[in-house]
């Protein structure tokens, strides 16, 4: 049957890759004739005589490549991959929602910032203003983030409310 709603697509991988690497493994994939998405975000850059806006990768270290894992040789040929993203060895594909969500963001002209992947519950640490250094527990993520505060020998606590971009992942 000569349908191509039948045609299975090959699954998308992450390539971690050696630091400052990603450019250079997405132009020798490009050049295997593999398919690769490296998603940049556009940042200043300064040197001493000049600034100048250039494209970052938007998650440092990685790139994405879409082939067959039998294939997985032509990948880690390539000079700067570390490796492929694997569990027990297997290649681990990632769905075709996550890596299509980032491509429509990277085309769009909405503003976009990588941020740290925060988890209700999960422990942080305050990176700028007055808490800065103060360690407690995520309560509630949204535009306006609470994080608690606790004393546990006395099993009392305080929220507080702040931006999310104001803490990272202890």
């Amino acid at each position: 049957m000569a349908n191509d709603e039948h045609i299975i697509e090959a699954p998308w991988f992450a390539i971690w890759t050696r630091s400052r690497a990603e450019k250079a493994v997405f132009d020798q994939l490009t050049r295997k004739q593999i398919e690769v998405f490296l998603p940049t975000v556009q940042r200043w850059s300064r040197w001493k005589d000049r600034k100048k806006k250039i494209d970052w990768p938007l998650f440092p270290g990685y790139c994405f490549a879409r082939f067959d894992p039998r294939g997985s040789l032509d990948v880690l040929k390539c000079v700067g991959v570390a490796t492929i993203v694997s569990f027990d060895g297997i290649p681990a594909p990632i769905p075709h929602a996550e890596i299509e969500a980032i491509q429509l963001l990277v085309q769009s002209e909405l503003q976009f910032d990588p941020c740290p992947l925060l988890h209700e519950g999960d422990m942080v640490e305050v990176i700028h203003g007055p808490l800065k250094g103060v360690v407690g527990r995520l309560l509630h993520k949204g535009p306006q983030t609470t994080l608690v505060l606790s004393i546990t020998m006395i099993n009392r606590a305080v929220a507080v409310t702040f931006d999310v971009a104001d803490v990272r992942k202890y």
